[in-house]
């Protein structure tokens, strides 16, 4: 089963900050971090403090400037491309900016290009999209536009996209952010099944009573240093 692992993780961007003028920063600066397959982690800080590097970094979308991420013993930085084209199926990503394309149906965002076959011209994975959508809440929607539907109704298809092939471990950046409170609550008791069904859920959030209320594993990175990991934590715990 997948572990992950991050070893001395260090990330570097050029560019202003606090008002200085391009001048290089650590997002992430000496991370370490293992997670095991089945464990259940939130993700938690001010703006800015690195969570979303650190997921990206996880799920392959960004290469460290120092250190090394693991997926098991392979280090995610010298995958050959047959590799890299498996991470969209052990990864189910979503992103804190939508990536839903307004112009296209529901069906069709959630419809990986050259992933779908037809037999006696029916297509054969639709099933898996209607199932994806229905457990999120939203089904019968496939034929609809994103444009039509609230934000909370938008993450909400987002995750959708995110569980269609049934991934082992879930990345999800801030998709709480631009939801309302009752959409949260329902998110989080899917998330809380398809985790002790084994899948492995790694969120960055600020909605801290739900984070509260969960008592998962807790992660809490302050200027991109990781200040507190805490089992059963609650938000912001760093002993």
């Amino acid at each position: 089963m997948p572990v992950i692992r991050l070893d001395n993780v260090s990330k570097i961007y050029k560019g202003a900050k606090k008002n200085e003028n391009l001048k290089r920063f650590e997002t992430l600066s000496h991370v370490n971090l293992q997670i095991q397959q089945g464990e259940f982690v939130f993700f938690v800080g001010s703006r800015g403090a690195g969570s979303s590097t650190l997921l990206n970094l996880i799920a392959g979308a960004l290469q460290p400037d120092g250190g090394a991420v693991y997926l098991d013993q392979v280090n995610l930085a010298k995958l050959n491309r047959r590799q890299e084209k498996k991470l969209k199926y052990i990864f189910g990503r979503v992103p804190q900016e939508s990536e839903l394309t307004r112009n296209a149906t529901v069906f069709d965002n959630l419809c990986p290009p050259g992933r779908f076959k037809r037999m006696g011209g029916a297509l054969t994975d639709a099933p898996l999209i209607t199932k994806a959508l229905g457990l999120v809440g939203m089904p019968g929607c496939e034929e609809r536009f994103p444009a039509e539907f609230t934000n909370s109704e938008c993450r909400k298809i987002e995750l959708a996209k995110a569980i269609v092939y049934s991934p082992p471990i879930l990345i999800l950046d801030k998709i709480t952010d631009r939801m309302d409170d009752d959409s949260i609550w329902d998110i989080m008791h899917l998330l809380d099944e398809m985790n002790h069904r084994g899948t492995t859920v790694l969120m960055s959030t600020h909605a801290k009573q739900f984070v509260n209320i969960m008592r998962r594993r807790v992660v809490t990175l302050v200027d991109g240093k990781l200040v507190g990991d805490v089992q059963k934590g609650r938000f912001g715990d760093i002993v």
